[in-house]
Protein backbone atom coordinates (compact mmCIF):
# COMPACT_ATOMS: atom_id res chain seq x y z
CA UNK A 1 0.00 0.00 0.00
CA UNK A 2 1.44 3.34 -1.09
CA UNK A 3 2.79 5.09 2.03
CA UNK A 4 -0.03 3.50 4.05
CA UNK A 5 1.20 0.93 6.55
CA UNK A 6 -1.48 -1.16 8.26
CA UNK A 7 -1.09 -3.92 10.83
CA UNK A 8 -3.78 -6.27 12.13
CA UNK A 9 -3.69 -7.16 15.83
CA UNK A 10 -6.48 -9.06 17.60
CA UNK A 11 -9.65 -7.04 17.03
CA UNK A 12 -7.70 -3.86 16.33
CA UNK A 13 -6.18 -2.07 13.37
CA UNK A 14 -3.30 0.40 13.48
CA UNK A 15 -2.89 2.73 10.51
CA UNK A 16 0.10 4.94 9.95
CA UNK A 17 -1.52 7.99 8.38
CA UNK A 18 1.47 10.25 7.86
CA UNK A 19 5.16 10.50 8.49
CA UNK A 20 7.17 13.70 8.95
CA UNK A 21 10.69 14.44 10.15
CA UNK A 22 9.99 13.93 13.83
CA UNK A 23 7.11 11.53 14.31
CA UNK A 24 4.56 9.16 12.86
CA UNK A 25 0.83 9.81 13.16
CA UNK A 26 -0.87 6.53 14.05
CA UNK A 27 -4.61 5.98 14.46
CA UNK A 28 -5.78 2.79 16.16
CA UNK A 29 -9.30 1.58 15.40
CA UNK A 30 -11.31 -1.62 15.45
CA UNK A 31 -10.59 -3.77 12.40
CA UNK A 32 -12.26 -1.82 9.53
CA UNK A 33 -12.66 -4.94 7.38
CA UNK A 34 -15.50 -6.09 9.66
CA UNK A 35 -17.43 -2.86 9.05
CA UNK A 36 -18.43 -3.69 5.47
CA UNK A 37 -19.36 -6.60 3.23
CA UNK A 38 -18.34 -6.95 -0.41
CA UNK A 39 -20.70 -8.35 -3.04
CA UNK A 40 -20.27 -12.12 -3.62
CA UNK A 41 -18.73 -11.54 -7.04
CA UNK A 42 -17.38 -7.98 -7.12
CA UNK A 43 -16.37 -6.68 -10.56
CA UNK A 44 -12.75 -6.32 -11.62
CA UNK A 45 -12.29 -2.61 -12.30
CA UNK A 46 -9.37 -0.79 -13.85
CA UNK A 47 -8.32 2.26 -11.81
CA UNK A 48 -11.80 3.77 -11.40
CA UNK A 49 -12.72 7.06 -9.75
CA UNK A 50 -14.53 6.92 -6.40
CA UNK A 51 -17.15 9.62 -5.87
CA UNK A 52 -18.14 10.07 -2.22
CA UNK A 53 -21.47 11.88 -1.87
CA UNK A 54 -22.70 11.17 1.64
CA UNK A 55 -25.79 12.77 3.18
CA UNK A 56 -25.87 14.75 6.39
CA UNK A 57 -23.40 17.61 5.98
CA UNK A 58 -24.25 21.01 4.46
CA UNK A 59 -26.32 20.49 1.31
CA UNK A 60 -27.58 23.91 0.26
CA UNK A 61 -30.23 23.79 -2.42
CA UNK A 62 -30.33 19.99 -2.08
CA UNK A 63 -27.62 19.90 -4.72
CA UNK A 64 -25.88 16.78 -3.42
CA UNK A 65 -29.16 14.91 -3.06
CA UNK A 66 -30.29 15.95 -6.55
CA UNK A 67 -26.97 14.84 -8.04
CA UNK A 68 -26.98 11.47 -6.23
CA UNK A 69 -30.56 10.68 -7.15
CA UNK A 70 -30.00 11.74 -10.74
CA UNK A 71 -26.94 9.50 -11.20
CA UNK A 72 -28.64 6.46 -9.73
CA UNK A 73 -31.84 7.10 -11.70
CA UNK A 74 -30.18 7.59 -15.09
CA UNK A 75 -27.11 5.32 -15.09
CA UNK A 76 -26.70 1.53 -14.81
CA UNK A 77 -25.40 0.52 -11.39
CA UNK A 78 -25.18 -2.26 -8.82
CA UNK A 79 -24.06 -2.37 -5.18
CA UNK A 80 -20.56 -3.76 -4.63
CA UNK A 81 -20.12 -3.06 -0.90
CA UNK A 82 -22.46 -2.38 2.04
CA UNK A 83 -21.62 -1.02 5.48
CA UNK A 84 -22.97 -2.15 8.86
CA UNK A 85 -25.13 0.92 9.51
CA UNK A 86 -26.02 -0.23 13.03
CA UNK A 87 -22.43 0.50 14.07
CA UNK A 88 -22.35 3.95 12.50
CA UNK A 89 -25.79 5.56 12.76
CA UNK A 90 -27.28 7.46 15.74
CA UNK A 91 -30.93 6.47 15.38
CA UNK A 92 -32.18 8.83 18.08
CA UNK A 93 -30.45 11.84 16.52
CA UNK A 94 -31.65 11.01 13.00
CA UNK A 95 -34.69 8.80 13.33
CA UNK A 96 -35.63 6.83 10.19
CA UNK A 97 -39.20 7.17 8.93
CA UNK A 98 -41.85 4.46 9.32
CA UNK A 99 -45.24 4.39 7.61
CA UNK A 100 -48.32 3.53 9.71
CA UNK A 101 -51.39 2.36 7.78
CA UNK A 102 -54.62 2.25 9.82
CA UNK A 103 -53.78 -0.71 12.06
CA UNK A 104 -50.24 -1.81 11.18
CA UNK A 105 -46.75 -0.64 10.29
CA UNK A 106 -46.52 -0.68 6.50
CA UNK A 107 -42.85 0.09 5.90
CA UNK A 108 -39.53 1.19 7.37
CA UNK A 109 -37.12 3.54 5.58
CA UNK A 110 -33.97 1.66 6.50
CA UNK A 111 -30.72 3.67 6.43
CA UNK A 112 -28.21 2.31 3.95
CA UNK A 113 -24.53 3.04 3.39
CA UNK A 114 -23.25 1.49 0.18
CA UNK A 115 -20.72 1.68 -2.61
CA UNK A 116 -22.24 1.39 -6.08
CA UNK A 117 -20.48 0.37 -9.28
CA UNK A 118 -21.80 2.85 -11.85
CA UNK A 119 -21.25 3.11 -15.60
CA UNK A 120 -21.29 6.59 -17.11
CA UNK A 121 -22.83 7.47 -20.50
CA UNK A 122 -19.66 6.34 -22.28
CA UNK A 123 -19.56 3.02 -20.41
CA UNK A 124 -16.72 4.08 -18.09
CA UNK A 125 -16.95 2.50 -14.64
CA UNK A 126 -16.74 4.52 -11.43
CA UNK A 127 -17.69 3.95 -7.80
CA UNK A 128 -20.28 6.01 -5.91
CA UNK A 129 -20.44 6.06 -2.10
CA UNK A 130 -23.90 7.05 -0.83
CA UNK A 131 -25.85 7.03 2.42
CA UNK A 132 -26.04 8.96 5.69
CA UNK A 133 -22.79 10.38 7.03
CA UNK A 134 -21.69 8.16 9.95
CA UNK A 135 -22.31 9.68 13.39
CA UNK A 136 -19.54 7.69 15.08
CA UNK A 137 -16.36 5.71 14.32
CA UNK A 138 -15.14 8.19 11.71
CA UNK A 139 -11.54 6.95 11.64
CA UNK A 140 -12.63 3.35 11.32
CA UNK A 141 -15.06 4.21 8.53
CA UNK A 142 -12.34 6.16 6.69
CA UNK A 143 -9.97 3.20 7.03
CA UNK A 144 -12.72 0.93 5.63
CA UNK A 145 -13.27 3.22 2.62
CA UNK A 146 -9.51 3.24 2.00
CA UNK A 147 -9.52 -0.58 2.05
CA UNK A 148 -12.35 -0.66 -0.48
CA UNK A 149 -10.52 1.88 -2.63
CA UNK A 150 -7.44 -0.32 -2.59
CA UNK A 151 -9.48 -3.43 -3.37
CA UNK A 152 -10.82 -1.79 -6.54
CA UNK A 153 -7.56 0.02 -7.38
CA UNK A 154 -9.17 3.48 -7.16
CA UNK A 155 -6.97 6.12 -8.78
CA UNK A 156 -8.80 9.22 -7.53
CA UNK A 157 -11.41 9.98 -4.87
CA UNK A 158 -13.75 12.93 -5.44
CA UNK A 159 -16.15 14.52 -2.94
CA UNK A 160 -18.99 17.04 -3.24
CA UNK A 161 -20.71 19.62 -1.01
CA UNK A 162 -23.08 22.55 -1.56
CA UNK A 163 -22.72 25.63 0.64
CA UNK A 164 -24.84 28.80 0.96
CA UNK A 165 -23.08 31.99 -0.14
CA UNK A 166 -23.93 35.64 -0.76
CA UNK A 167 -24.10 35.25 -4.53
CA UNK A 168 -26.95 36.07 -6.95
CA UNK A 169 -28.92 33.45 -8.86
CA UNK A 170 -28.47 35.58 -11.99
CA UNK A 171 -24.76 34.80 -12.28
CA UNK A 172 -22.94 31.55 -13.12
CA UNK A 173 -22.84 29.02 -10.29
CA UNK A 174 -19.40 29.00 -8.71
CA UNK A 175 -17.57 26.43 -6.64
CA UNK A 176 -14.62 26.02 -4.31
CA UNK A 177 -12.20 23.25 -5.29
CA UNK A 178 -9.66 21.55 -3.02
CA UNK A 179 -7.36 18.58 -3.33
CA UNK A 180 -4.48 16.61 -1.90
CA UNK A 181 -2.29 17.96 -4.71
CA UNK A 182 -2.65 21.39 -6.30
CA UNK A 183 -2.59 20.03 -9.85
CA UNK A 184 -5.71 17.92 -9.14
CA UNK A 185 -7.78 21.13 -9.10
CA UNK A 186 -5.82 23.00 -11.76
CA UNK A 187 -8.07 25.41 -13.65
CA UNK A 188 -10.49 25.89 -10.75
CA UNK A 189 -10.06 29.40 -9.37
CA UNK A 190 -9.95 29.77 -5.54
CA UNK A 191 -12.75 31.75 -3.87
CA UNK A 192 -11.58 31.81 -0.26
CA UNK A 193 -8.29 31.80 1.61
CA UNK A 194 -7.71 30.20 5.03
CA UNK A 195 -10.91 29.52 6.99
CA UNK A 196 -11.90 27.20 9.87
CA UNK A 197 -15.05 25.13 9.29
CA UNK A 198 -16.83 22.21 11.01
CA UNK A 199 -15.47 18.86 9.83
CA UNK A 200 -17.34 16.32 7.78
CA UNK A 201 -16.39 12.71 7.20
CA UNK A 202 -15.94 13.44 3.49
CA UNK A 203 -13.40 16.14 4.30
CA UNK A 204 -11.65 13.84 6.78
CA UNK A 205 -11.46 11.12 4.13
CA UNK A 206 -9.81 13.52 1.69
CA UNK A 207 -7.37 14.68 4.40
CA UNK A 208 -6.40 11.13 5.40
CA UNK A 209 -5.98 10.06 1.79
CA UNK A 210 -3.65 13.00 1.26
CA UNK A 211 -1.61 12.03 4.32
CA UNK A 212 -1.34 8.54 2.88
CA UNK A 213 -0.08 9.89 -0.46
CA UNK A 214 -3.25 9.06 -2.38
CA UNK A 215 -5.06 11.41 -4.79
CA UNK A 216 -8.30 13.01 -3.63
CA UNK A 217 -10.18 16.22 -4.39
CA UNK A 218 -13.50 17.86 -3.61
CA UNK A 219 -15.90 20.53 -4.82
CA UNK A 220 -18.19 22.80 -2.79
CA UNK A 221 -20.81 24.40 -5.02
CA UNK A 222 -21.94 27.94 -4.13
CA UNK A 223 -25.71 28.28 -3.69
CA UNK A 224 -27.38 31.70 -3.23
CA UNK A 225 -28.35 32.26 0.43
CA UNK A 226 -31.96 32.90 -0.42
CA UNK A 227 -32.59 29.61 -2.24
CA UNK A 228 -30.57 27.39 0.10
CA UNK A 229 -33.73 25.83 1.58
CA UNK A 230 -35.30 24.91 -1.77
CA UNK A 231 -34.18 22.56 -4.54
CA UNK A 232 -31.66 24.39 -6.74
CA UNK A 233 -30.85 22.16 -9.74
CA UNK A 234 -28.31 24.62 -11.19
CA UNK A 235 -25.97 23.72 -8.33
CA UNK A 236 -26.39 19.99 -9.04
CA UNK A 237 -25.50 20.60 -12.69
CA UNK A 238 -22.33 22.47 -11.68
CA UNK A 239 -21.48 19.68 -9.24
CA UNK A 240 -21.78 16.96 -11.88
CA UNK A 241 -19.85 19.02 -14.42
CA UNK A 242 -16.99 19.41 -11.92
CA UNK A 243 -16.96 15.66 -11.21
CA UNK A 244 -16.97 14.88 -14.93
CA UNK A 245 -14.12 17.29 -15.58
CA UNK A 246 -11.92 16.08 -12.71
CA UNK A 247 -12.70 12.39 -13.10
CA UNK A 248 -12.75 12.22 -16.90
CA UNK A 249 -16.34 10.98 -16.79
CA UNK A 250 -19.37 11.51 -19.04
CA UNK A 251 -22.26 12.35 -16.71
CA UNK A 252 -25.84 13.19 -17.77
CA UNK A 253 -27.15 16.66 -16.88
CA UNK A 254 -29.80 17.46 -19.51
CA UNK A 255 -32.89 16.94 -17.35
CA UNK A 256 -31.28 18.73 -14.41
CA UNK A 257 -30.40 21.65 -16.69
CA UNK A 258 -34.04 21.84 -17.82
CA UNK A 259 -35.17 21.85 -14.20
CA UNK A 260 -32.62 24.58 -13.45
CA UNK A 261 -34.11 26.77 -16.19
CA UNK A 262 -37.60 26.34 -14.73
CA UNK A 263 -36.33 27.18 -11.24
CA UNK A 264 -34.54 30.27 -12.56
CA UNK A 265 -37.78 31.45 -14.21
CA UNK A 266 -39.74 30.90 -10.99
CA UNK A 267 -37.21 32.84 -8.91
CA UNK A 268 -37.09 35.66 -11.46
CA UNK A 269 -40.88 35.91 -11.33
CA UNK A 270 -40.95 36.13 -7.55
CA UNK A 271 -38.15 38.70 -7.41
CA UNK A 272 -39.88 40.84 -10.03
CA UNK A 273 -42.86 41.27 -7.69
CA UNK A 274 -40.86 43.44 -5.29
CA UNK A 275 -38.76 46.48 -6.15
CA UNK A 276 -37.11 46.13 -2.74
CA UNK A 277 -35.97 42.60 -3.48
CA UNK A 278 -34.89 43.57 -7.00
CA UNK A 279 -32.62 46.16 -5.39
CA UNK A 280 -31.13 43.53 -3.09
CA UNK A 281 -30.44 41.20 -6.01
CA UNK A 282 -28.80 44.06 -7.92
CA UNK A 283 -26.54 44.68 -4.93
CA UNK A 284 -25.58 41.03 -4.87
CA UNK A 285 -24.81 41.26 -8.59
CA UNK A 286 -22.58 44.28 -7.97
CA UNK A 287 -20.75 42.41 -5.21
CA UNK A 288 -20.28 39.39 -7.44
CA UNK A 289 -19.14 41.37 -10.49
CA UNK A 290 -16.70 43.44 -8.41
CA UNK A 291 -15.24 40.31 -6.85
CA UNK A 292 -14.82 38.53 -10.19
CA UNK A 293 -13.24 41.61 -11.80
CA UNK A 294 -10.83 42.07 -8.90
CA UNK A 295 -9.92 38.39 -8.93
CA UNK A 296 -9.12 38.59 -12.65
CA UNK A 297 -6.83 41.53 -11.86
CA UNK A 298 -5.26 39.57 -9.02
CA UNK A 299 -6.56 42.12 -6.50
CA UNK A 300 -9.12 40.25 -4.39
CA UNK A 301 -8.66 42.60 -1.42
CA UNK A 302 -10.15 45.40 -3.50
CA UNK A 303 -13.55 43.71 -3.29
CA UNK A 304 -13.83 44.41 0.42
CA UNK A 305 -16.08 47.39 1.08
CA UNK A 306 -18.13 48.58 4.04
CA UNK A 307 -20.62 50.34 1.78
CA UNK A 308 -22.34 47.08 0.78
CA UNK A 309 -24.65 45.13 3.12
CA UNK A 310 -23.37 41.82 4.45
CA UNK A 311 -24.20 38.52 2.81
CA UNK A 312 -26.26 37.57 5.89
CA UNK A 313 -28.33 40.76 5.59
CA UNK A 314 -28.92 40.24 1.91
CA UNK A 315 -29.74 36.57 2.33
CA UNK A 316 -32.13 37.22 5.23
CA UNK A 317 -34.09 39.79 3.23
CA UNK A 318 -34.49 37.51 0.23
CA UNK A 319 -35.27 34.45 2.35
CA UNK A 320 -38.03 36.44 4.08
CA UNK A 321 -39.56 37.50 0.78
CA UNK A 322 -39.42 34.09 -0.86
CA UNK A 323 -40.81 32.42 2.26
CA UNK A 324 -43.78 34.78 2.15
CA UNK A 325 -44.38 33.87 -1.48
CA UNK A 326 -44.21 30.17 -0.71
CA UNK A 327 -46.78 30.53 2.09
CA UNK A 328 -49.00 32.73 -0.06
CA UNK A 329 -48.80 35.55 2.46
CA UNK A 330 -49.28 39.13 1.37
CA UNK A 331 -46.52 41.64 2.24
CA UNK A 332 -47.33 44.11 4.98
CA UNK A 333 -48.92 47.26 3.62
Amino acid sequence: MDNLVSRVVPHWWEVTKARNRTREVVVTVLDPSTLYTLAPEPPELHSPVLVQALEGFVDAGGAGRLAREHLLATLDHEVVATFDVDQLHDYRARRPVMLFDEDHWESYDEPSLAVHHVRDEAGTSFLLLTGPEPDVQWERFVAAVVQIAERFDVRLTLGVDAIPMAVPHTRPTGLTAHGTRRDLVQGFEPWVHKVQVPASIGHLLEFRLGQAGRDAAGFAVHVPHYVAQMDYPAAAVEMLDALARAGDLTLPTASLATAAERTRTDIDGQVAQSSEVQSVVETLEQQYDSYVAARERGDVLATRTEDLPSGDELGAELERFLAEQTRGDKPDS
